[in-house]
């Protein structure tokens, strides 16, 4: 990639940070009780409902720009890896589950997509909702195996699982059908499955013009995949997952029935996945093993990590800012993990809410040694103490009973 490239999409994006930082800033909230009001909801509300107009709207004219194929090609990864983590942190981010699994799901929408055009002759198109449908019911048989499980042992159990698949797909080397004179593993083993079509995207628009249906195919999925996370997140189903996170003990006190919950949120997670992994078979043509790598893995773990994990935007965040540095460092080679390496060292040790804390943090910083600042900064324990202390010793509960009649 040409340096007059990489400088046009800093530019660009740092464009792009600062607007939504601008959105984010005159919308934050003032202090910990209105946090928990209406109005803070709807003002959360309408913060995401504006960056995510900006956002769709840079992306839709990105092309514009006059991006290659290369840079496209990078950008359609991002959409797709962007949509895999924005589901990922449901389950790892708002409901406290440490899976390591989610990329076994990944590949078995992919990996069903492909075999349904294959075996079956199906339209990629038609396939996609049978891969979904797949991985629907193996994100629920996962989340099933790990019950009884907490902690770090969910995580063992889940990328067990990963470990495992890609060990049968390697070993699978028997013949199980012969297309045009070439003999096809079931799952296609170690060399992967390939000769499945695509979305027709070629024959469409020309050899010129496929790069861009697929670059808006991708960009649909993500937009499709992070409405559906905010809709959770701000339904009664996300309450009740930060609240099995924050405190497993207090909501099953609650009446929250966590294995339920656990079971539901693994399934949620489910359906985008599915179908990102369809997508990405689709756009790729061919689809292997090496899709369950734990390099791989640790990459798209450490975009929620450098997000911002439990955030709305910070998979989404974290996604762009290490594709960009992966984009930037893939010239230096032998530099490239490092660099990469380090960057993920960096955020972790200085920031541990990922790039969203620090956002946060900046508009909502105040002067600690102005008095004026402190004042609604108590804990909801401390207010809700001092109020009742004043309520029974003034006899003020008799007059509000008085009142009442």
């Amino acid at each position: 990639m040409e340096l007059y490239q990489i400088s046009i999409l800093i530019t660009a994006i740092g464009i792009l940070v600062a607007i939504v930082a601008y959105f984010w800033g005159t919308s934050r909230t003032e202090n910990f009780i209105s946090k928990a009001t209406s109005d803070s909801r709807n003002t959360l509300l309408w913060r995401d409902f504006w960056i995510g107009i900006i956002l769709i709207a840079f992306a839709i004219i990105f092309p514009a720009f006059g991006a290659g194929k290369y840079i496209l090609g990078q950008v359609i990864l991002f959409f797709i890896w962007a949509a895999v983590v924005t589901q990922w942190n449901l389950v790892f981010g708002f409901a406290g589950i440490f899976t390591l699994g989610h990329m076994a799901v990944f590949a078995v929408g992919g990996y069903i997509t492909a075999m349904t055009g294959l075996y079956l002759g199906w339209s990629l198109w038609a396939a996609l909702p049978v891969g979904a449908l797949a991985t629907v019911i193996f994100s629920f048989l996962m989340g099933a195996t790990i019950i009884r499980l907490r902690g770090p042992y969910i995580a063992v159990m889940t990328l067990a699982i990963a470990i495992a698949m890609q060990k049968l797909i390697v070993s699978d080397v028997e013949c199980f059908i012969t297309k045009d004179l070439i003999c096809y593993n079931f799952t296609g083993g170690a060399k992967g499955l390939f000769g499945y079509g695509g979305f027709g995207f070629k024959e469409w628009l020309g050899f010129k013009g496929r790069i861009y249906g697929e670059y808006y195919l991708a960009l649909l999925l993500l937009i499709l995949s992070t409405l559906f996370a905010l809709y959770v997140i701000y339904s009664p189903l996300g309450s009740t997952f930060r609240s099995i996170r924050d405190n497993e003990i207090c909501a099953s006190s609650r009446g929250v029935n966590r294995v339920k919950y656990q079971l539901i949120v693994f399934t949620l997670s489910g359906i985008f996945t599915g179908l990102a992994g369809g997508v990405f078979a689709g756009l790729q043509t061919t689809i292997g093993p090496n899709i369950l790598s734990l390099s791989l893995l640790l990459f798209l773990l450490s975009m929620i990590v450098v997000g911002g994990r439990g955030t709305n935007w910070g998979p989404l965040i974290g996604a762009a800012a290490l594709m960009l540095a992966d984009t930037v460092l893939r010239d230096l080679n032998e530099l490239r993990v490092a660099g990469l390496s380090l960057i993920i060292l960096l955020v972790m040790l200085f920031l541990p809410n990922g790039i969203v804390g620090l956002i946060g943090g900046i508009f909502n910083w105040r002067p600690k040694n102005n008095p004026s600042n402190n004042e609604g900064q108590q804990n909801l324990k401390q207010i809700l103490r001092s109020n009742r202390t004043q309520f029974f010793k003034k006899g003020n509960w008799i007059k509000s009973f008085e009142d009442e009649k």
